[in-house]
């Protein structure tokens, strides 16, 4: 089932979007052509500019900790089962580590790398990239595919640290709600929200046969929701059918 994430505030819309960006980074990285390459090189630009703008490093340290204690807590507690709880407190630990280890600002030695700098500097342009504005970028897509991928790998893996933190951090907050089934009478859906812990995130799941995508506004007050499909000239349109569909409520 087709699954859409909206945050609720900056923190969670910020890991959300480094996760999209690392996943498709680590995809175009296993490809051989090199426009694959060249697209991994971009979301890696991508991703020095979002970390740029927010200082993550000590708020997903202190996140992981925190869940580290709330697992912990949860230990002798009959319904949960202790084998996975030591497997996913393990894995807080094993993503904490690196990133406590990581001198510095995050992305630091990539900076401080001036022919990549270069090229992230003539990406920013139009068709910047081209081989008569950088001729040193241009034999580089033309070296083998398996030098590309040693060095794009090498370049993303001062990052990994971060994307094994958000990974762990999403994973818990994903699992954390829970899942309700709902009907958008003609293809919208209202509900209130209450309660003394505002949720940070919600999901919601279609069926892989409804032609149809949710739009989503919502604060800590209320949640709307319009189901929309596409018009053969690929403009949303609202859906005028119910659809069924599943809320989860995401709160760590």
């Amino acid at each position: 089932m087709p699954s859409y994430d909206y945050p609720f505030n900056e923190r969670i819309r910020t890991m959300l979007r480094l996760e999209d960006l690392f996943i498709k980074v680590l995809h175009n990285i296993e490809g051989e052509h090199e426009f694959n390459h060249h697209c991994a090189l971009l979301s890696i630009f991508q991703i020095l500019d979002v970390i740029e703008r927010a200082e993550l490093k000590v708020d997903l340290l202190q996140e992981l900790d925190r869940q580290k204690i709330v697992m912990n807590n949860l230990r002798g507690n009959p319904s949960i089962e202790e084998q996975v709880l030591n497997d996913l407190v393990n894995d807080i630990e094993s993503a904490a580590k690196p990133l406590r280890g990581t001198p510095g600002k995050l992305g630091q030695t990539l900076r401080d790398n001036e022919w990549l700098m270069s090229i992230k500097q003539r990406s920013a342009i139009p068709g910047g990239v081209c081989e008569f504005d950088l001729p040193s970028y241009h034999y580089w897509l033309g070296l083998s595919e398996t030098r590309r991928q040693t060095d794009l790998s090498f370049w993303l893996s001062p990052l990994m640290p971060l994307y094994d933190a958000i990974r762990i951090i999403l994973h818990i907050l994903r699992g954390s709600g829970a899942t309700t089934s709902l009907t958008a009478i003609h293809g919208a859906y209202q509900q209130m929200l209450g309660g003394a812990k505002p949720a940070q995130m919600l999901r919601v799941e279609i069926h892989d046969d409804l032609p149809c995508f949710p739009e989503v506004s919502a604060n800590k007050y209320a949640i709307n929701i319009r189901f929309n499909s596409l018009d053969n000239a690929q403009r949303p349109r609202p859906c005028d059918s119910d659809i069924n569909f599943s809320l989860t409520l995401c709160n760590l």
